[in-house]
């Protein structure tokens, strides 16, 4: 079928919280900043950044402005740790774990290597950016 737009789903660990991501992803990135650690409890953020507009939720959400740019959205009752949601309403990093197929993206660059762990080994061929993208 022509024209057919791609819809991807997720949820969190607990199944309270639903999502459909349509179309494709902005970018596909793996963030390495200090508040992106802080928020997942791990030493990165891998994320595929879509569109709000293409984002639809359902369930119950947290929501913790980690930042005046960025609000961290999350399951009310497991605690997953979903999305990281520009407060402007512009787009929204979804963490490619949460999607039903966590193979369905495959990240193209790494940002903010400037605050990598220091264990965390990039030895993958991708791009390295000591901040965000240039440009």
């Amino acid at each position: 079928m022509s024209g057919a737009v791609t819809v991807r789903e997720g949820g969190c660990l607990c199944g309270a919280v639903r999502f459909r991501a349509k179309g494709e992803p902005v970018n596909v990135r793996i963030c390495h900043c200090r508040n992106c650690q802080k928020a997942t409890g791990a030493p990165f953020f891998a994320r595929a950044l879509f569109e709000q507009s293409a984002l639809t939720v359902d369930g119950e959400v947290g929501r913790y402005a980690s930042s005046e740019a960025l609000d961290r959205i999350f399951c009310k009752t497991c605690g997953t740790r979903l999305f990281a949601w520009r407060s402007n309403g512009t787009v929204a990093g979804v963490a490619l774990a949460a999607f039903d197929d966590h193979n369905v993206f495959e990240p193209t660059a790494h940002i903010w290597t400037s605050e990598k762990i220091d264990w965390v080994r990039l030895d993958d061929g991708l791009p390295q950016y000591p901040e965000a993208v240039p440009g």
